[in-house]
Parts: C-alpha cells; sequence; structure tokens
C-alpha cells in the first residue's frame, strides 16, 4: 500500500474567476537598427575545410604563425563564413577564440548571431573566466539580445555559479539594458525546460527588488518543480502567486494534476480538480477533461471517468480522438468489449491513440490475435504505427521475455542474441548467453526497442522478410505480418524517422 504523501505547505483554495494580471515591463535599450546587407555568396566548402584543418592543427601555435597560416588561405570571410566555422568546434572554445582574434584583424563586424554562436561554444566547454571576458566585450558592443542572456545564465547555472548569474544582469544594466521583465522571464522558462530550476528560484528571488516577478515567471517556476517532482516547492510557489494576486492558469492546474497522478498522489489530483470544477468550471476545457479521464481509466476508475466525459459532453465539448482512446482502454479493461468496439466504430476519423487504445486494452485480455487485426486495420485505413506500437504488438504474443521454443528458427533467445553480435555488442551477448544457461539467475526482460533499433538498417529489411516466412511457415501469421511490415519501414533511417 502506497502511504499518502502530505505537502509541507498545503495548495490554497484557487480564486473565482477572472483574467491573470500581468506586470508591466521595462523598456530595454535596443541596439540602434542596422541596414539589411545584400545576401552573401556562398561559403567555398574548400575554404571552409582548409581553414578548420589549420585551426585544428595549429591552435596551440602563437598567433603569428597562425595568423599567417590564415592569411595565406585567401578565404572570403562573411558572417556565414564565421558560422560554419563555429559549427565545425562546437564545443571547443580555443580555435573559435583564436578565429576570433583573427576576424578582428580583417576588419570584420560581428553581429549578435556571431557573438551569441561564440558565446554557446565557450559556455559549452565550460570555461567560465573567458565567458566573463567576453560578456563584457559583447555588452561594450551593444550587441546583447535576449538570446544572449540565455546563453551566458543557463552556462553560469549549469556551472552552479549563481552569485555570476545575478551579477550578469547588473553588469547588463550597467550597459543600458536595464531590468526587463520580458527577458527575465525567458531565462526562466529556458532555465526549467533544463530543469535547473532550483537556480531559477534563487535569480528570481535575487533579483526580486529590480524585476517583480508575474504570473508567468511563477507559471515557469511551477512547471519546472512538477518537471523534477518537487510538489513540495511547487506548491510553495504555487501559493506565493496566490499570495501575491495572481490567478493560477488552467495549464499550471494540468501540470500540477498530471504531477501527482504521476506520482501516485490520485487522491490528491482529484481534490485539485474538484476546487476548479467548483471555483472556475467555464475555464476546464478539453485538455483538463482529457488529462482526468486518461487516469482514471489507467486507475480502473471507468465510473468516475464516464461522470467526466457526459459533463463534458454536457458543456458542449467535443471529445477528440485522445479522449475517446483513453474511454475504449478503460471499457476493455473491464471486459466490456462491445462498448468499447461501439465509441470506436462511432469515430469518423480514428487517429493512432484510438488504435493503441484498441490494441492496448486487447493485449491486457489476452487477446493478441484480435489486437492483431486492429493492426492490419490500422495501417489499411492509412493510420501508420509507431515504434510503440509495434512494442506492444510483440510484447502481446511474446510475453516481455521473448518466446522460447523448440524451434531455433523462431526462438527470440537466438534471434536476439544474433542481432547483439551483428551489432558489435558481443559481451552483452556473451552475459545475455550466461544468464540463460544458468537457470538458477533470472533471465533479463527481452528488450523489443533494442532488437527493433538494431535491426533497422538495410541488413534488417531482409532478415524481417526471411524472418516473417520462417513464422507463417510454423503457423504464426500474426507475428509474421508485424515483422514484414516493420522491415518494409525501416529500410533506412531516414524511412525511420518519417514513421
Amino acid at each position: 500500500m502506497i502511504r499518502r504523501f502530505q505537502f509541507q505547505t498545503p495548495i490554497k483554495t484557487l480564486p473565482s474567476l477572472h483574467h491573470r494580471l500581468t506586470t508591466t515591463t521595462a523598456a530595454a535599450v535596443s541596439p540602434p537598427p542596422t541596414t539589411t546587407p545584400t545576401p552573401p555568396p556562398p561559403v567555398n566548402p574548400s575554404h571552409l575545410l582548409r581553414v578548420s584543418t589549420i585551426l585544428y592543427q595549429q591552435q596551440h601555435s602563437p598567433e603569428s604563425r597562425l595568423h599567417t597560416s590564415l592569411s595565406h588561405c585567401n578565404f572570403h570571410l562573411t558572417h556565414e563564413f564565421f558560422l560554419q566555422i563555429c559549427n565545425k568546434f562546437p564545443y571547443s572554445w580555443k580555435p573559435i577564440y583564436k578565429f576570433h582574434i583573427f576576424s578582428q584583424t580583417q576588419h570584420f563586424n560581428h553581429t549578435s548571431t556571431t557573438l551569441n554562436k561564440m558565446l554557446d561554444i565557450i559556455g559549452k566547454s565550460r570555461n567560465i573566466d573567458l565567458l566573463w571576458d567576453f560578456v563584457q566585450e559583447t555588452g561594450n558592443r551593444t550587441l546583447v539580445t535576449d538570446k544572449t542572456y540565455i546563453i551566458v545564465v543557463k552556462t553560469l547555472a549549469s556551472a552552479r555559479e549563481l552569485k555570476k548569474c545575478v551579477d550578469f544582469f547588473h553588469v547588463m544594466n550597467g550597459f543600458g539594458y536595464g531590468y526587463d521583465l520580458g527577458t527575465l522571464n525567458k531565462v526562466v522558462e529556458s532555465l526549467c525546460g533544463c530543469k535547473l530550476v532550483e537556480e531559477a528560484k534563487y535569480i528570481v528571488q535575487k533579483l526580486k527588488g529590480v524585476v517583480k516577478p508575474d504570473g508567468f515567471t511563477y507559471k515557469f517556476l511551477i512547471s519546472g518543480f512538477c518537471d523534477v517532482g518537487d510538489l513540495v516547492e511547487g506548491s510553495k510557489m504555487w501559493n506565493l502567486m496566490v499570495d501575491e494576486g495572481f490567478v493560477v492558469g488552467i495549464d499550471v492546474v494540468e501540470k500540477m494534476m498530471d504531477t501527482l497522478f504521476k506520482t501516485n498522489r490520485f487522491d490528491e489530483a482529484m481534490r485539485l480538480f474538484q476546487s476548479v470544477r467548483v471555483d472556475r468550471v467555464d475555464e476546464l476545457g478539453i485538455s483538463s477533461c482529457r488529462l482526468v479521464i486518461k487516469w482514471m481509466c489507467k486507475k480502473d476508475k471507468l465510473g468516475q471517468a464516464r461522470v467526466v466525459f457526459d459533463e463534458m459532453r454536457e458543456r458542449g465539448i467535443e471529445a477528440d480522438c485522445m479522449t475517446l482512446g483513453s474511454l475504449i482502454y478503460g471499457f476493455l479493461s473491464k471486459a466490456r468489449v462491445r462498448e468499447a468496439y461501439e465509441i470506436a466504430e462511432a469515430i469518423d476519423n480514428p487517429d493512432i491513440s484510438v488504435y493503441h487504445g484498441l490494441i492496448k486494452g486487447l493485449l491486457r485480455l489476452k487477446k493478441a490475435n484480435e489486437a492483431t487485426n486492429v493492426f492490419r486495420e490500422m495501417i489499411r485505413r492509412g493510420c501508420e504505427p509507431t515504434m510503440h506500437t509495434y512494442v506492444m504488438l510483440l510484447q502481446g504474443h511474446l510475453g516481455k521475455r521473448g518466446r522460447k521454443g523448440d524451434d531455433p528458427l523462431i526462438n527470440f533467445d537466438t534471434i536476439f542474441v544474433g542481432g547483439l553480435v551483428k551489432a558489435g555488442k558481443s559481451l552483452e551477448a556473451t552475459k545475455y548467453v550466461e544468464r540463460v544457461m544458468n537457470r538458477g539467475l533470472e533471465v533479463p526482460r527481452f528488450d523489443y526497442n533494442r532488437f527493433l533499433h538494431y535491426y533497422s538498417n538495410e541488413e534488417g529489411v531482409v532478415m524481417f522478410d526471411v524472418m516473417s516466412k520462417k513464422l507463417r511457415e510454423v503457423g504464426l501469421f500474426d507475428l509474421g505480418d508485424i515483422f514484414e511490415r516493420y522491415g518494409q519501414k525501416m529500410a533506412t533511417r531516414d524511412k525511420r524517422r518519417e514513421r
């Protein structure tokens, strides 16, 4: 039994419906407008290769020698050429910095794009001292943009240079850029997207005296704490947001509910949903209902899911395919097959979520052959399966550990070990065989994702074709169709991306 989690700081009641407040942002000093230049000529690939080779081979040489070698190349230095040189060294600061020094002897004028590219490379190489010096140079050139803020602060936050993160805003203010709330929000959003939410919270708190956070700032922080699974800190940000007079948006409510569901706190998530139904029912849309219905069906609470679904229909909200797919799975999990098919047949243009609901539910009922018929039907109606579709079907037919048969042609231990050897994973193959031979040890779960990935090439097309014929010879027609279809779609890596 899972012990119920208690928030140290309870989430306060949602306020009544009104528009979210926003704070007027301070105007930032923008760089002077520049005229649009004529399109530069295309970069000469031979010049690009020669310059990048010199930079790599002579990056530790004296500057005079390096500059002489570069001058003899007779290349045309443009902004596009500079950016392509940077792309050659995405994680090495020295060649790029040396090339930057050389460019200053060629009357080359940087733009915000080229400087941001350099800052990004210096940041990825974790050269904090050079990054800080280059920030000063960028500020002096008045070429700082929001992208500059994001690159610099993300690098400093990743290196736990929190004081410098705050100092960076003060330094930019000294260069005349001011404390802009919009820029701060972009930085916070970027940090939270990289799971650096603690660092984002620190920056917001330290800058609170000069930049007052608004509803969007708290929204990004709450979402960030939910992404890292820290619901206690997320609820603190929630309460702070309410205390300062901002309305918690429905998207933030959905994020909190989803995190509560994922962490097995079903009761807390439902209490939050009920509070929204009482105070802000008009704001509940299809996304909120879909989220609740999906998790109710996963938890085998079909009755509650039907209540939410009926209420949604009474309010005039049309159900989408993802919602109906969740309901279909919910009915099948209760062995109510006829009702599930009635919902599916009533959909005019079903997408893959509907078919996945059918396949997953039928496999739960141990009806692998019927699930394969659904697979054939979705292909016939032009809905392309994904990797998840194939993995579900293979697990349904073969079990989570793979099929054990007397015939070596259809014994998946043999096929899996052969795939590992062909992929150059002989050590993994040896370990797998040792565990299979020693029945006292637990045989590891068959990794269908890895199996399909290793054969997703031109050689795999032939293998899957031969394999499907052999499976049909022993009467496994469903498996033969599945592997034949997968082989047709996985001829090259480009086709795999189209899937």
